[in-house]
């Protein structure tokens, strides 16, 4: 699609919008999109020219289908208001056809002609004209409606089937110019950014989304569901044509597409508490032990391991956290050097065994105190099998696990106290058993734990030591690429090694930590288009190496899904 002409007076949705609360719920599908090695080969400039005509032909099939669609809504619009605001963006789109016939004369051919339309824009445009027809499930044939309010449902429902295509392109547009050099005057997609990104499109894409919202306005709860279903299937419709692009060029991404189980081995490391939680496992633990506890009044029955009250646990737990929260904060303080240094793997390693001097003797208090006595294992299962898992997470580490062709191992690093915790979130009914665990353990008598706790992974230096032996283990047949996800100073180590360091969330004392010695956060998506402007440079693959200084920041796990597998 290319822009309509600016306008003038657009109104910002609220939050609390339709279309506004569609496009954060359905943010998946964008992600996808952004990561399609089209949109990155086009941010990079390196995208082959040939390729970029073929989607300009397309888009003239996509403005075509939306000019015929918006005056179908216009038609059943009862509204004088929005009869002229539909208007005025079908105006906006033949204003739009004519730009993309300046770029057939500029590059001198029909393309269009030459270029048929493809079956991913084939199956978008069909769905708009069939929304904008009335051929919607649960609607009435448009012949046979018979109030202008029931027309005025598929002004509602065509405006559904389209807005989240602005939407897109606008998020697309000013994604892409983030990511431009401004240094840059030879980017060959440098104009077609600058439509995307511009006030005009941005205010048009402000007032398709107000129009919906004010469409809807009437609708029942059930029509508004209508709507979402339309709104979701055109995101995916979009993610399909931005993957259906033809790309003849080499590209940095998806990862997999380029793996050879035969020659590579991949290795996914991750962390668990925040990376792959949503809550610390440490909490949930506190909050067994303080549930289960007996009341201060209550006899405990004899041969039992003696247990404080739930009162007395729930105090402790707070003094135990306040202690760790208020030395943490002086230990990473002590950590940080006078002045900002150079990236230096080793000198960063020297300064986390402070804070793996720490982690020790706060787990030692832990122990000491005996809040973790009492635990009846069976709860801790419960607990784990319901742990809310981050959004994304369970259905990356799923596809990695279930796809036979990867040959992948994924490990867990994690100082958790409990590894049977971790276990059952990561069950058998989740797919995901065969996923290695490496954390501490709770010792148990007779399924109840005895407050002590078998150490194993606990502070930075055991986390890069594990890391370490299990590539050590590796035979020496293949060729390793390692990835590891984490979100804090105790993870450090590990990113920086791997040879794909990505960082989830956003740990202040990570970034503290990391930008004293010399580490660089570079959000995910703008890397991505860095190393696809190496990747064409010199036509040679792009070889991922660890120890660079440089992390990459991840805002989820849709993001790591689009790195790893696109759509």
């Amino acid at each position: 699609m290319a822009i309509p002409p600016k306008s003038v007076g657009a109104v910002i949705p609220t939050e609390d919008g339709l279309a506004s609360r569609f496009w954060i719920k359905f943010r998946r599908e964008s992600v996808l999109s952004l990561y399609s090695p089209f949109v990155v080969c086009l941010a990079s400039g390196s995208l082959e020219i040939d390729t970029f005509r073929h989607c300009i032909a397309q888009d003239v099939h996509f403005l075509k289908a939306f000019a015929q669609a918006y005056e179908l809504a216009e038609d059943c619009a009862d509204d004088d208001d929005a009869k002229l605001a539909i208007s005025k963006l079908r105006k906006g789109v033949l204003e739009a056809l004519k730009l993309h016939n300046s770029f057939v004369q500029e590059w001198g051919l029909d393309f269009v002609k030459e270029c048929p339309v493809n079956s991913a824009t084939l199956k978008y445009t069909e769905f708009v004209l069939a929304t904008a027809s009335g051929k919607v499930e649960g609607l009435k044939a448009p012949g046979k409606l018979d109030t202008p309010f029931e027309k005025t449902k598929i002004a509602a429902y065509t405006l559904g089937a389209m807005t989240p295509c602005m939407r897109l392109y606008a998020f697309l547009g000013k994604e892409l110019e983030a990511v431009l050099d401004p240094n840059e005057h030879d980017h060959p997609y440098k104009k077609w950014i600058g439509n995307y990104s511009s006030e005009g499109f941005q205010a048009t894409t402000l007032q398709t989304e107000d129009l919906l919202d004010k469409l809807s306005v009437s609708l029942t709860g059930e029509e508004l569901n209508i709507i979402e279903k339309l709104y979701h299937q055109a995101m995916k419709l979009e993610i399909e044509f931005f993957y259906a692009q033809t790309l003849t060029q080499p590209t940095v991404i998806p990862l997999t597409k380029e793996h050879d189980p035969a020659g590579n081995r991949l290795m996914i490391f991750s962390d668990f508490d925040l990376t792959c939680t949503v809550v610390d496992s440490s909490a949930i633990l506190a909050e067994i032990a303080i549930v289960t506890a007996p009341k201060s009044d209550q006899n405990q029955p004899e041969g039992q391991i003696t247990r404080m009250s739930s009162s007395e646990l729930r105090n402790t737990w707070g003094e135990l956290s306040q202690q760790y929260t208020e030395e943490y904060e002086q230990c990473i303080e002590s950590m940080l050097p006078s002045d900002k240094e150079e990236f230096n793997y080793e000198t960063l390693h020297t300064a986390l065994e402070k804070l793996s001097d720490f982690e020790k003797r706060a787990n030692s208090r832990v122990i000491e105190s005996g809040v973790l006595k009492g635990l009846n294992f069976e709860d801790i299962k419960r607990a784990g099998e319901r742990l809310i898992l981050q959004d994304g997470c369970t259905n990356f580490l799923q596809k990695i696990v279930k796809d036979e062709n990867l040959n992948a191992n994924v490990h867990l690093l994690s100082y958790c106290w409990c590894g049977d915790l971790i276990r059952a979130a990561f069950s058998s009914a989740r797919g995901l058993d065969v996923v290695n665990i490496h954390a501490n353990e709770l010792s148990f008598q007779e399924s109840v734990s005895t407050g002590e706790i078998i150490m194993e992974v606990q502070s930075p230096i055991d986390k890069i030591e594990a890391f370490n032996k299990i590539i050590q283990g590796c035979s020496d047949d293949k060729r390793n690429l390692t990835v590891y996800i984490g979100d804090s100073v105790g993870d450090l180590l590990c990113l920086l090694k791997a040879d794909i360091g990505i960082v989830i969330g956003s740990s202040s004392s990570l970034r503290t930590v990391g930008a004293h010695y010399g580490v660089s956060f570079v959000p995910l998506f703008p890397g991505l288009v860095k190393k696809q402007k190496e990747y064409g440079a010199d036509g040679s693959c792009c070889i991922w190496k660890g120890q660079s200084g440089i992390l990459y920041t991840a805002s989820g796990w849709d993001d790591i899904h689009a790195l790893f597998f696109g759509h």
